[in-house]
């Protein structure tokens, strides 16, 4: 008789529920299941959901003097903004992308920052290579949103944006990855990008599907939970009543404007 083995590997909620016709309370769950977290309420959970048309602008953003103009840009491109955790600048999330938010509980958030950063960016790569992408980690220079852990095809165009928001005994790590549409990405950020008064090369814009035809959203999907339990394992998991509660109540502050 065979002995039973026990995975070695960190368990992780696995949640794959989005609102995508409401994106501020998205963001609000987000910030609810950070809370949380570093509460020691939740265990260590991972956010993947297919968004619908928003532009996620950043703190930075609201304090740039062109924000009511490039909200405004948004809105008449047709995605609603909203203000998100993490840093960095403006970034447009659209049916063909997929957005994810992993909280984790941290006794010392800022010591561990690159090392989440090394850890989630390997992870993206890493199922994008699996599709075929000749996926690397580092910025491309002249991106949008620029960041030292996006990830890229061949050195040239982006694909994927990640950026962290540190709270006291937790941490959130969250972006995007684009698998198709990149034209739809490009016309949305360049606007916004210049109410902003951002430059940035809009060439840099890419898509999995740009990459490797045919893959498309739910290939790239099911790549990212692939290679996640790679390092961790999966619990599938849904949103409980009192995490959604607080994102109500958090929603309001990811309303950029009235």
């Amino acid at each position: 008789m065979q002995e039973k083995t026990h995975s070695s590997k960190t368990p992780l909620r696995l949640i794959r529920e989005g609102f995508p016709d409401r994106p501020a309370y998205g963001t609000g769950v987000s910030e609810a299941v950070l809370t949380r977290v570093a509460a020691g309420e939740l265990p260590a959970t991972f956010r993947l959901h297919r968004p619908a048309r928003e532009l996620a602008f950043s703190k930075q953003d609201r304090a740039s003097p062109g924000f009511e103009a490039a909200v405004a840009a948004a809105r008449d491109a047709g995605f609603e903004p909203v203000v998100r955790l993490a840093g960095g600048r403006a970034a447009a999330f659209h049916e063909g992308t997929l957005a994810f938010a992993w909280a984790s509980p941290a006794a010392r958030p800022v010591a561990d920052t690159h090392q989440r950063f090394e850890l989630i960016a390997g992870i993206v790569a890493a199922a994008l290579r699996g599709l075929g992408v000749d996926a690397r980690v580092g910025e491309v220079p002249g991106e949008y949103c620029p960041g030292a852990w996006s990830v890229n095809a061949r050195g040239a165009v982006k694909l994927a944006g990640i950026g962290q928001r540190l709270i006291t005994g937790g941490a959130h790590a969250g972006g995007v990855v684009v698998a198709g549409g990149s034209a739809e990405l490009r016309a949305a950020l360049e606007p916004v990008y210049e109410a902003l008064g951002l430059e940035w090369d809009p060439a840099t814009a890419g898509s999995v599907e740009d990459e490797v035809p045919g893959a498309g959203l739910e290939q790239v999907e099911e790549a990212i939970v692939a290679a996640l339990s790679h390092h961790f394992e999966l619990v599938p998991a849904e949103l409980d009543p009192e995490t959604l509660a607080l994102g109500s109540e958090l929603e309001p502050a990811h309303v950029p404007l009235p």
